[in-house]
């Protein structure tokens, strides 16, 4: 690790015989991980947690470079090369995704101004995230996650935990907690304040309800808010049609690119139209610098995408990321006449054994309808994006189809 005041990219990383697998994998949970902690440093205008985001974004740049030499040495042949050659593109895409966040963490330390507007939005497109030490004196010092079941107990999940330098991604029941540890959590606006304090010892300061913005101005936020979520699906997609080869959600990646472009242009015409009206123009300058990072998030992911629609064989080393994890990602289309029209989603959707969530809808004539806790019905052409078990994905996709 970079020394304090020494340049990271100037610290010299040495190939290590480490798995290609792994580090895709630990690639692909440090880009979804920096793409949250980048949004909630704007939300809370935390120089703490854009902090956080430059540091994973300085692993990101050493795991990038072993992931490129670790392809290097996989490939054998000619056949190795091609099969390798979109795994390449996973590590752009990746590599890209890091940039952007930091881009966005930098809105924050660079203090560039950001208007209310985009503070009063942001709540209502991710659940709340906050960054908590441990006290010394918390509670919690010494025990496990699964001996505290937060999670059960609060819906607060802890995503993440820095101890010093090192950082564990997606922590399990067995991982303890230390005083000084740096954790990430998630989970319910109701909850998160009390478990932040538990493990801080601090007082949690709400988000204050801004004042109303400008005409123009609220059209620019919600349209770069809808791209954040946009773009956030497309990578979720984009990893998911590596794994699993799979080129129909590759092509709902292709799909949402195209509309994070569309949306990014008409950002930018509410963006000018709204400087002629602020006392202030020059504020406006972070909302621009979040709507072009937010744009280059939906590139990255159809980059990550592109051997899967160039139909490219996948590589065996990515055969082995999947055999790891049951759960796979699937698109599923409606079927008009079939069992799952008029399903409420609130209720779940009925399968055999362990359920499925559906996480977005491609709705023809409405676009794209992102699920959290909205309420919604599943209506005949409707192309559903599902998580879940292979089993409950191929009793779900034997519901969409009419008999």
């Amino acid at each position: 690790m970079p020394t304090e005041g020494e340049d990271p990219r100037s610290v010299r990383v040495e190939y290590e015989p480490v798995s290609v697998k792994d580090v895709l994998v630990e690639m692909k949970d440090t880009s979804e991980l920096l793409i949250d902690l980048a949004y909630s440093a704007v939300l809370h205008r935390s120089d703490a947690i854009a902090e956080e985001v430059l540091r994973l974004e300085e692993r990101m740049d050493v795991l990038e470079l072993r992931a490129r030499m670790s392809v290097m040495m996989a490939a054998r042949n000619p056949d190795d090369t091609e099969m390798l050659a979109p795994v390449l593109g996973v590590v752009g895409g990746a590599e890209k995704i890091s940039d952007a966040a930091g881009d966005v963490a930098k809105v924050v330390l660079e203090d560039m101004g950001l208007p209310e507007a985009m503070r009063a939005a942001l709540p209502e497109a991710f659940e709340p995230l906050e960054r908590a030490t441990i006290a010394s004196n918390a509670d919690v010092v010494g025990q496990t996650l699964g001996e505290l079941d937060l999670e059960s107990e609060t819906g607060v999940r802890v995503i993440g935990i820095r101890r010093g330098e090192e950082w564990l991604l997606n922590p399990g029941p067995e991982n303890e907690l230390v005083a000084g540890d740096v954790t990430l959590i998630r989970g319910p606006e109701h909850a998160i304040g009390d478990v932040y304090e538990r493990l801080s010892g601090e007082a949690y300061q709400p988000i204050l309800d801004p004042e109303p913005a400008i005409d123009d101005l609220d059209r620019a936020v919600d349209s770069i808010v809808h791209m954040k979520n946009l773009s956030e699906l497309a990578v979720d997609l984009a990893y998911g049609s590596v794994l699993f080869d799979d080129t129909a959600l590759a092509e709902e990646v292709r799909n949402l690119e195209v509309e994070v472009d569309a949306l990014q242009s008409r950002f930018e015409a509410w963006t000018l139209g709204a400087a002629a009206d602020a006392d202030d123009p020059v504020a406006l300058r972070g909302l621009i610098r979040l709507g072009i990072a937010t744009e280059t998030i939906s590139d990255a992911a159809l980059e990550i995408s592109e051997g899967v629609l160039r139909d490219i064989d996948v590589h065996p080393v990515v055969e082995l990321a999947v055999r790891e994890s049951d759960e796979v990602l699937s698109r599923i289309q409606v079927t008009p006449g079939s069992d799952l029209v008029g399903v409420d989603l609130q209720e779940g959707v009925p399968t055999d054994g362990p359920g499925t969530t559906v996480i977005a809808i491609r709705r023809p004539e409405v676009g794209w309808v992102l699920l959290g806790h909205a309420d919604e019905t599943i209506a005949a052409e409707d192309v559903l994006i599902a998580k879940g078990t292979r089993t409950a994905t191929d009793s779900v996709r034997s519901l969409a189809a009419a008999e």
